[in-house]
């Protein structure tokens, strides 16, 4: 199989990327400089030198010579909507598939660290948080591109856990060194169901050999309440806990970390499960604690005060 992984040198797309080629798949990868080509060649990753911005139409053009495009990079929302959106008219009527990596912060819930009832599984209807309007009008793009002869899926995990993430637990982390305490928002009760990096590379194997065209598929490992990553946390690095406001959250992690700190977003999986035979096998996230790589960066985080 031929696939082209747009946001290969990013942490799900990499993980993704690396794990088609080691099964023996010829797999291409988007890199945005030389120095990112060069990663993915160690990894027995094809670059394509370029972007969604400046060379869309290079990108598209790479996309039109496999069988398989595999869309997960870090980029604005606007230019999500037009690089999905060119590259689902350039595969009209050619059957090839088109995943689409998005995130349950689409139904995220500004709780102010207050629990949430609500968990949402895959064709729940629940408000759209607004900073994420446009990544859900790109999900009903991709479900609706079968009616274009394209093989659309929708992939939409949590919070993503394992290493070199950048998630609750690191952000934990990074409060302490700019705090001295372990801080959660309001009560601490708010949660992000979660899941490991290699159990979404398997749901995205799954999707490929027997997701249903045009669907949605959600990816649940665990659920773990902010205060009690924080506990965890605090009582590694031998430091008090604290809550915070959400002004206050601002300061230490910016506006977007301290809405995400201090929101809600429950999930539940049944389709992939009954559906793509998939179950996580991790899960766990605060198996993390302590690793040395979340200490250097909370080390690190200080040294830049």
């Amino acid at each position: 199989m031929k696939a082209f992984v747009i946001g290969a040198t990013g942490f799900i797309g990499g993980a993704v990327a690396r794990h088609l080629a080691e099964a023996g798949h010829v797999v291409s990868g988007l890199a945005r400089s030389e120095a990112r080509a060069a990663q993915l060649r160690r990894s027995g990753i094809n670059p394509v030198v370029g972007d969604l911005e400046c060379t869309l139409g290079n990108v598209v053009s790479a996309a039109t010579g496999v069988e398989v495009i595999i869309f997960v990079p870090q980029v604005r929302p606007e230019t999500e909507f037009r690089g999905v959106s060119a590259l689902l008219s350039a595969l009209e009527n050619t059957q090839k598939t088109f995943i689409f990596v998005s995130g349950t912060g689409v139904f995220l819930q500004r709780t102010g660290g207050a629990w949430s009832q609500d968990c949402f599984a895959e064709d729940d209807a629940f408000a759209i948080e607004p900073l994420a309007a446009s990544r859900f009008e790109v999900e009903k793009l991709v479900r609706r591109a079968p009616s274009r002869g394209v093989r659309g899926v929708v992939l939409r995990p949590p919070l993503i856990w394992g290493p070199g993430d950048h998630g609750h637990v690191a952000l934990t982390y990074r409060s302490v060194a700019l705090t001295g305490a372990a801080c959660y928002i309001g009560e601490g009760l708010a949660a992000f169901t979660n899941v490991h990096i290699d159990d979404v590379v398997q749901l995205c194997v799954r999707a490929l050999e027997v997701g249903e065209s045009g669907a949605l598929y959600h990816a649940v490992g665990g659920e773990i309440p902010n205060r009690w990553i924080a506990e965890a946390v605090a009582q590694d690095m031998q430091c008090e806990t604290r809550s915070v406001t959400s002004e206050e959250a601002t300061q230490i992690w910016g506006e977007f970390g301290s809405i995400v700190m201090g929101g809600s977003s429950r999930s539940r999986s049944p389709r992939s499960r009954e559906q793509l035979g998939w179950t996580a096998k991790r899960t766990d996230m605060l198996t993390m604690i302590g690793e040395p790589r979340l200490r250097a960066l909370a080390a690190r985080e200080a040294k830049d005060r």
